[in-house]
């Protein structure tokens, strides 16, 4: 495995493959690798001869200082993880070699990204989108792994893609989670043991929720999401909506999509948690 921190070695190293036909799969992380990361590099490396991974921590998508601060740095953990992995190149590099300059870039999403998330994390997706641009255009990869626990991410990078008109296709892969149902996510390691006990009700939530499907109609099972949580100590829902799983727009009955998602942002403490579940 080989490990860069500049963008000229890295495309240094990436052009003789390119230029040998074989594809590239490349997995974006902004490190503190858990199992949900290797599981991506994992399918990466069975359906490309050359996996790259990007460890980079970016700024623009952060709308909270604090947040950025506290966010997990274990950069030699996961060197070892990736090596574990068969991951061929991690690229790893400096705020100053990623954005030498203030990025201005602004996406139009229409409103893809004005909800969820992005109404509570505003300029989140336009930062998301401001380094996985920067990140394709470096990697040029054939294929590009996310998971769906961060749903609308993956929507938006979708949307990315075609607006961008990039040859990178964009493959889904599910959400990995803890024995309990919980999530994987770099903020589980942010969690008091306390909160760690307690944080499973949200996928079982969920869970029971995507059980009761159309027993309930929509606007009652929000409601009883949200109850079941906010009644649970130390936790508090920030949003939960049942969307249109391909538009993100929030539906008010079953048949106003196809196939919907309920996605969920949970604070715990300090910690916020995502998770979704697919009707």
């Amino acid at each position: 495995m080989k490990t860069v921190t500049s963008i000229a070695e890295l495309q240094s190293c990436l052009s003789p493959i390119r230029g040998k036909g074989q594809s590239i799969g490349f997995v974006p992380t902004m490190g503190a690798l858990h199992k949900g990361h290797t599981e991506l590099m994992r399918i990466a490396k069975t359906q490309n001869p050359v996996v790259v991974v990007s460890i980079f921590v970016n700024p623009t998508q952060f709308n909270d200082s604090n947040d950025l601060q506290s966010y997990p740095r274990t950069l030699e953990q996961d060197l070892a993880k990736c090596e574990e992995a068969g991951v061929s190149i991690v690229f790893s590099p400096s705020v100053k070699e990623m954005y030498p300059t203030p990025e201005p870039q602004q996406f139009d999403f229409g409103s893809l990204d004005k909800v969820m998330e992005g109404k509570y994390r505003p300029g989140h997706f336009n930062g998301v989108a401001q380094v996985v641009n920067k990140l394709f255009g470096i990697v040029k990869p054939n294929k590009a792994y996310f998971g769906q626990k961060d749903f609308q991410q993956l929507v938006i990078i979708r949307k990315l893609v075609e607006v961008q008109n990039f040859d990178i296709e964009i493959v889904a892969c599910p959400t990995v989670r803890e024995d309990d149902g919980l999530a994987m996510s770099s903020r589980n390691a942010l969690l008091t043991p306390e909160q760690r006990q307690i944080v499973p009700i949200i996928s079982k939530t969920l869970f029971a929720a995507q059980n009761k499907g159309s027993n309930f109609n929509v606007k009652e099972l929000v409601r009883w999401v949200k109850d079941q949580i906010n009644s649970t100590p130390l936790l508090d829902v920030e949003y939960f909506e049942i969307a249109d799983a391909t538009t993100l727009e929030p539906i008010y009955k079953w048949s106003d999509a196809q196939q919907s998602v309920g996605c969920i942002a949970v604070r715990v403490g300090d910690v916020r948690l995502i998770d979704n579940i697919l009707f």
